[in-house]
């Protein structure tokens, strides 16, 4: 997966969290989510070996993922600014006064799903695409990780590549099973062409003997 750890925080609670992978994702976004400066709202990403965290803080609420360094920063930044409406438009107000995890039963399978989504389907950079709504991002900085981070603090990122190849697995699954489908439509469709085709045939020899049989009669 493109993206593989996602959560939703206020300042430095986290609401709601999911990784797709063995990872200690977790314990580095909390790093980050300490270190960030101001209360600003921001865009920002953070490089870390070959992933980066990618962060988006609005009215109070960050939403923040990590992602591969080779999905960019379009699909990233949409799948967080969908993770923020979702998630407002879900519990309002409640976000200002949840506990911590309070909203994770429920929240994380939607992380789940969307960073499936945006990790695997053409149609969410598509549609990103054709909104026109991400050119911002392009102004987004990918800094280092040291740059919010002391030396001292920086834990090494760990991420179980057996994960990573199962997600890759299951993706690959996906996409075969969905080309199947259409072979098998196609196939159905062809079949019924050549039905169709061989009964028009069939049609046209019996009318052609009927009017064959009935000349004669009507010659008489």
């Amino acid at each position: 997966m493109a993206i593989l750890y996602a959560l939703v925080a206020r300042g430095s609670v986290i609401l709601a969290e999911f990784t797709a992978a063995s990872t200690n994702a977790s314990a580095i976004a909390r790093q980050i989510l300490d270190k960030i400066p101001g209360d600003n709202d921001i865009n920002v990403s953070y490089s870390q070996d070959r992933y980066i965290f990618h962060v988006k803080r609005t009215d109070g609420l960050t939403v923040l993922c990590m992602a591969d360094e080779s999905a960019g920063r379009r699909i990233p930044f949409a799948f967080l600014e969908d993770i923020h409406q979702r998630f407002v438009r879900t519990y309002g107000r409640a976000i200002f006064s949840a506990l911590p995890y309070g909203m994770n039963d429920e929240f994380s399978r939607v992380l789940s799903q969307q960073m499936e989504y945006y990790s695997s389907d053409p149609n969410a950079d598509r549609i990103n695409r054709l909104k026109g709504e991400m050119g911002q991002v392009r102004n987004v900085m990918i800094e280092n990780i040291d740059k919010v981070l002391e030396r001292g603090d920086r834990l090494e990122l760990l991420v179980d590549k057996t994960a990573n190849m199962q997600g890759n697995t299951f993706r690959f699954r996906k996409q075969t099973r969905r080309l199947r489908n259409t072979v098998w439509w196609r196939n159905v469709k062809l079949t019924g062409a050549l039905i169709i085709l061989i009964l028009v045939i069939i049609y046209v020899v019996l009318a052609f003997v009927c009017h064959g049989i009935t000349l004669p009669t009507c010659i008489k």
